[in-house]
């Protein structure tokens, strides 16, 4: 049986994580907040009327947020700072990624489960799916130099 919504933040919980505490019960307390999202935007305090009235990218005067998800299929062109960690350092990765922001996942065209499915498969699997055509090299052999290499090894076994 599936939850009908999940735990997002520690205002569902009620007083369960102090009881928790109070009662020294580690694992209970453990388990509740393994349950928690790890986003910190998902936290309680974000969630009231006076925060959500707020704009803090006008209050603490930021830039456009960062994106959190470009397809390589379909966005383009996608950032690639890459080159600039390898070719000068951190530092420069920083100042590359400060003019011109990376997503923080680049995805491909498949769904997230799917990739990692494909990703354990072996290479011949991921190129039948991927309809990547590869070529199997059967050495053709006459039937004359079957005979020749026979007759060589009988008198190779002739010798022996």
């Amino acid at each position: 049986m599936q939850a009908v919504s999940p735990l997002v933040n520690e205002l569902q919980l009620g007083s369960r994580l102090n009881s928790a505490v109070e009662t020294n019960r580690r694992g209970e307390f453990a388990l509740l907040l393994s349950l928690l999202s790890a986003d910190a935007r998902d936290m309680a305090q974000f969630h009231t009327p006076e925060f959500k009235q707020q704009d803090l990218r006008a209050k603490f005067e930021l830039g456009e947020s960062q994106p959190l998800i470009k397809r390589l299929t379909i966005d383009s062109p996608v950032t690639n700072n890459s080159s600039a960690f390898q070719n000068g350092g951190i530092t420069a990765f920083r100042l590359n990624n400060a003019v011109d922001e990376e997503a923080l996942v680049i995805r491909g065209n498949d769904q997230l489960d799917m990739e990692e499915v494909i990703a354990n498969c072996d290479i011949h699997t991921r190129n039948r799916y991927q309809n990547i055509a590869t070529e199997h090299r059967v050495k053709h052999s006459h039937f004359v130099d079957h005979l020749v290499m026979q007759r060589q090894m009988s008198e190779l076994i002739a010798q022996a």
